[in-house]
């Protein structure tokens, strides 16, 4: 199979939550914030990918769009809106409920990954806001799809995955990561039903569990632990 060199790039608490609200004093969270950014920056990657709810929390403050109707039926097929792009923002949205201002997040082209059942309004959506976007199954999300044609269509060679707990399993029950970098902030929350770095859906439970070998490990500034792991495939 063909596909970039997935990075799970994540920070977490102590017991692997993810979610901020409850870590305390803003100016320290924007502390671990660009940590994380600066060793995000540190790999030579060409995208990074989201899924649908961390978008819209982090990024797109939960615009909705405004498709019209399509004069014609809109194929499905990839479509690539700017073909000099070299660094791109992957959203993975597969029922097509983003809403967007611009082609790009601080200069990243975006790229949606959908499935066949998004409606032609959306996809002439996207054209007119000039969002690339492919398909990647019919009725559910297909990453090995999905992966393949981002290699093949873009020039992306790496993708920093930096997504919800959800996403991150899904690629990982297939096999789909090779590296997880995790900065570990020395904050224990213990929030209930809290998402953490990674969570599996409940139709595929009972898989063995992943084997991590570990790469190097790092203390930073206040505290932080910076950990890499090789991610052995089964």
């Amino acid at each position: 199979m063909k596909k970039p060199r997935v990075i799970c790039h994540m920070m977490s608490t102590v017991d692997g939550r993810i979610i901020g609200e409850n870590w305390g004093e803003d100016e320290r969270i924007e502390t671990f914030s660009r940590m994380y950014e600066k060793c995000h920056e540190s790999f030579d990657s060409q995208a990074w990918m989201v899924g649908r709810v961390t978008m819209e929390k982090d990024f797109t403050k939960g615009q909705r769009p405004e498709p019209l109707r399509p004069e014609n039926p809109m194929a499905r097929e990839p479509f690539i809106a700017d073909k000099e792009a070299t660094s791109f923002a992957i959203a993975v949205d597969g029922k097509g409920k983003l809403g967007w201002n611009d082609n790009e997040i601080n200069g990243d082209h975006i790229i949606e990954i959908l499935t066949e059942e998004v409606s032609d309004e959306y996809l002439y959506y996207l054209h007119q806001k000039r969002i690339s976007y492919i398909f990647a199954g019919k009725e559910k999300l297909d990453f090995k799809s999905a992966l393949n044609q981002l290699k093949e269509l873009f020039p992306i060679q790496t993708i920093m995955l930096e997504g919800g707990g959800h996403i991150n399993g899904s690629l990982l029950t297939e096999g789909l990561i090779d590296e997880l970098s995790l900065l570990i902030i020395p904050i224990a929350d213990g929030t209930p039903k809290s998402p953490t770095t990674f969570e599996v859906s409940e139709y595929i439970q009972g898989r063995i569990a992943t084997q991590l070998q570990l790469i190097e490990v790092k203390q930073l500034e206040e505290g932080v632990l910076w950990s890499r792991y090789h991610v052995n495939k089964v």
